[in-house]
């Protein structure tokens, strides 16, 4: 059997799951339940320096963007950290983690970008035994415009500077949540790892309106007639959040630094792929106020389930396995040819290749042969481009097909070259052409 057991920068837990700092980590009555349920780790909600508490809003906090079955993709947060006094949450941690010591428990952190400030609550958090740290870079709304959160985690001479204050007054792990909404990712994380962090966690919330209301014009949540753009997450932010993941583990800069991975994680295999990009385990929000504290049984079912079947027995087993996979546009191989292939046993003649294909990409797969309505690929026009197969309502109804070295491509009229060629060195490049030169 699997052995699904974590160590994530010394902080050991019995599974990579981990519920990332959100409501659902608020108070003890919440994380003992999770525990109860299997979760392997909590980072509580995020602490705030001591004082009169955060104040939030007492309306509607979440917008919400669903799919066609109501299923739901995403919500837009506008809540801020906790706003329970710091001492209660202190307290709480304490007794939470002497009850449950074999749980990982992290405190999320998040105090003005002060060295005293960071200084004096570090002693308090390291006083309940957390297992670590992490450092709250990431919150779009609210926060930020008081210049903690995304405020910090958009500037990267910021984040060295309290990573480093961070790791001089504390010797728990410090963990670096890094924002989303920046153009480069790998930045904040590379200046996280110059400051000395133990690993980065990401990505946080996506600065968003999900949507207006069409009577009162009033983007959604609404309080008292207004709105604010708040945090997106859930299972739409899920490619960003992998790709972000991904850079950050091939970056020269920041290969080897652990990534605790976030963004839209549901199932199993969710948290399998953000592991196979370089992750060394996952935090989950979105899903459990979704589905509930118990999803994570299923996520730790399926995850065993999958890796005795491919014979994968420990996690370093497909940690990072699909990094060297990942590559810029530009080294692709242009010689690799495919075509659509439509299984007629399986097709249910909707229609919908033929008018995706029709209408927005290549003219290629029929709609009628000899007056019967009938859907085939025209391999003279098939570039290979994956539609079709994308907007096909039967899984596997529609595939991709390789062709064979020196077998002959239709579109070109030409054998496939069996030698890799990529964009650098093609003849239409220009800058191959400076080179060649």
């Amino acid at each position: 059997m699997a052995d699904l057991r974590n160590n994530f920068v010394g902080i050991k837990s019995p599974n990579p799951f981990w519920l990332a700092s959100a409501p659902p980590t608020d108070k003890a009555y919440n994380v003992e339940r999770a525990f109860k349920a299997g979760w392997g780790g909590v980072v509580w909600k995020t602490l705030g320096e001591e004082g009169p508490p955060v104040v939030n809003v007492n309306g509607p906090r979440y917008g919400a963007i669903w799919g066609a079955d109501r299923r739901l993709l995403g919500l837009n947060n506008i809540e801020l950290i906790t706003d329970r006094d710091l001492y209660v949450n202190l307290r709480e941690m304490k007794q939470v983690k002497m009850n449950w010591p074999d749980r990982a428990l992290i405190a999320s952190i998040m105090v003005p970008c002060v060295e005293d400030a960071w200084k004096a609550i570090l002693p308090l958090v390291e006083e309940t035994g957390a297992d670590g740290i992490e450092l709250n870079f990431g919150c779009p709304h609210g926060m930020s415009e008081r210049g903690m959160g995304s405020a910090v985690g958009q500037v990267p001479e910021y984040i060295e500077m309290v990573v480093r204050w961070c790791k001089q007054y504390t010797r728990m792990p410090v963990i670096t949540k890094l924002t989303p909404n920046i153009t480069d990712v790998r930045k904040p994380a590379r200046a996280a790892k110059a400051g000395g962090t133990d690993a980065v966690s990401l990505i946080n919330t996506i600065n968003s309106i999900t949507s207006v209301n069409l009577d009162t014009f009033s983007p959604e949540p609404s309080i008292d007639g207004r709105a604010s753009h708040g945090g997106y997450c859930g299972p739409a932010v899920k490619p960003i959040a992998l790709n972000m993941v991904a850079e950050i583990a091939r970056d020269p800069e920041t290969y080897g630094l652990p990534i605790s991975g976030i963004g839209g994680i549901t199932t199993w295999r969710d948290a399998a792929e953000f592991l196979a990009l370089g992750a060394g385990n996952v935090q989950v929000c979105t899903a459990a106020m979704t589905y509930g504290f118990k999803i994570v049984q299923e996520m730790i079912t399926g995850l065993s389930d999958w890796m005795d079947a491919k014979g994968h027995r420990t996690l370093d087993d497909i940690c990072g396995r699909a990094v060297p996979n990942v590559t810029d546009w530009q080294y692709l191989n242009l010689n690799y040819v495919t075509k659509a292939k439509i299984d007629q046993d399986a097709c249910i003649k909707c229609g919908r290749c033929h008018i995706a294909c029709e209408d927005t990409s290549h003219q290629a797969i029929t709609q009628f042969v000899n007056g019967v309505r009938h859907f085939e690929v025209i391999e003279e026009e098939c570039v290979g481009c994956n539609l079709c197969v994308n907007v096909c309502p039967v899984q596997n109804c529609i595939t991709m097909e390789p062709l064979a070295a020196g077998e002959l491509d239709k579109r070109t009229g030409k054998p496939v070259d069996p030698n890799y060629a990529n964009w650098t060195t093609h003849p239409n490049n220009p800058m191959a052409r400076q080179a060649a030169e």
